[in-house]
């Protein structure tokens, strides 16, 4: 059976990575302000959708320009949210991935290596198909319990890029301490460089450093900038992202932007 894509890290985060859409609590000037912008950006990728956390703020995401590259602008104020699309990638089919971020902020409070201080201005995740029958009892009765509250399936597992605001080390790989379903690859740490900054992975060899075993299909990703557990303010701006085979294809569901308008620049909201 195929399950949507869902990410996890604990309860609550489990929610948001399943895609709940229920919106979240907050200043209902902001809320609309935050859908505006949505709404502006599904426009230009309607194959994506926001998807919030009850009880938190949405980190807003919206088109914007920086260095000469149009990216999908993520600006989190003590707010956890995705930026997400299905997809259907049979694991022989996928091979490469190209993705880049410009981090405009990075505070060292924040790494993805603690649960309590689990925020990172930058992830792109991944989300894969398998046979959940392989899993613990356990894990198979969270799943079931995370589809009847949010009338979705979790994925059999998931895969993060990270940025690392505290200093992890490259390619460092951590297991999420309440799921073993969610681990993280740290693609790089330290403060926001002040540039774009451009990653070529291969998937398949990531996924089994990280799970000792072969990926299934390919059925969902995101983008994900939060700051709700160091209750701090982050923001990036997130280029293409792309997928390829073997042969160096570019595959069905990859994110291209359009090119930035002339004089287009990003903006911040205040404090950023």
């Amino acid at each position: 059976m195929q399950s949507s894509e869902g990410i996890g890290l604990r309860p609550a985060r489990l929610l948001l990575m399943l895609g709940l859409s229920v919106a979240a609590a907050g200043c209902a000037h902001k809320e609309a302000s935050l859908e505006a912008a949505a709404q502006a950006l599904a426009a230009e990728l309607p194959d994506w959708s926001a998807r919030g956390l009850p009880g938190k703020r949405s980190t807003s995401y919206g088109l914007a320009s920086r260095g000469g590259r149009s990216c999908v602008l993520a600006q989190a104020e003590q707010s956890a949210s995705l930026w997400r699309r299905r997809l259907s990638i049979a694991p022989e089919a996928l091979a490469g991935l190209e993705f880049s971020w410009w981090l405009l902020s990075a505070q060292a409070e924040a790494t993805v290596t603690q649960a309590e201080r689990d925020d990172a201005p930058a992830r792109l995740v991944l989300a894969f198909d398998g046979d959940v029958r392989r899993l613990s009892l356990r894990t198979r009765s969270l799943f079931e319990l995370m589809e009847t509250i949010s009338g979705e399936a979790p994925p059999y597992a998931t895969l993060m890029y990270a940025w690392d605001s505290r200093g992890a080390a490259a390619e460092t790989v951590v297991t999420s301490s309440h799921s073993d379903r969610v681990r993280k690859i740290v693609v790089g740490s330290g403060p926001a460089p002040g540039r774009w900054l451009d990653f070529q992975r291969d998937v398949r060899a990531d996924f089994e450093r990280a799970y000792g075993e072969p990926p299934g299909a390919l059925i969902g990703a995101a983008l994900m900038t939060d700051a709700d557990n160091t209750r701090s303010r982050k923001s990036a701006c997130y280029g293409d992202v792309v997928f390829r085979s073997a042969q160096g294809e570019v595959l069905p569901g990859s994110l291209r932007l359009r090119r930035p308008a002339a004089g287009e620049t990003v903006r911040l909201t205040p404090g950023s």
